[in-house]
């Protein structure tokens, strides 16, 4: 349900086509569009299950700081939309995929404790967090009024 909802949330803000979005400086490797909601929807997907099979492993304090964890992670997750696409900001959007970047690989580390495969189920996330990240920085650095 929350990762539901940190999608949810996080869509809401996302207007890639409009006359902002469409007007930045983009670097050649960025894919299209149509990319993201095809790779987000599974990595969603793989996010669920890995919190979801921890939880089932976990003890009452490993439940609360995996809950905690996660919670931060989404939040952050969620907020990059709003940042990079409501607020216009590039540079914006670019701090907090660092943030969250540190956060997916707290979740990972938290997870990890609990079970490993909830933590391999991780991995695309966290890559996918990490070309994010560079894709960002690449469209901050080539957009500095934006």
């Amino acid at each position: 349900m929350a990762v539901a909802a940190a999608a949810a949330l996080g869509g809401a803000a996302i207007d890639a086509d409009n006359a902002w979005s469409q007007g930045l400086a983009t670097p050649r490797w960025q894919p299209p569009s149509w990319v993201f909601g095809a790779v987000w929807t599974p990595l969603y997907a793989t996010i669920a299950w890995s919190a979801g099979r921890a939880w089932n492993q976990a003890g009452e304090r490993e439940r609360t700081e995996l809950v905690t964890v996660l919670t931060v992670n989404l939040s952050l997750n969620a907020v990059w939309s709003w940042l990079f696409f409501a607020a216009r900001s590039p540079r914006a959007g670019f701090a907090s995929t660092l943030l969250l970047d540190a956060s997916t690989l707290h979740l990972m580390r938290t997870t990890s404790r609990i079970d490993r495969n909830a933590t391999a189920a991780l991995l695309p996330y966290a890559a996918w967090c990490w070309f994010a990240t560079a894709l960002n920085a690449s469209i901050a650095q080539h957009n500095p009024h934006a």
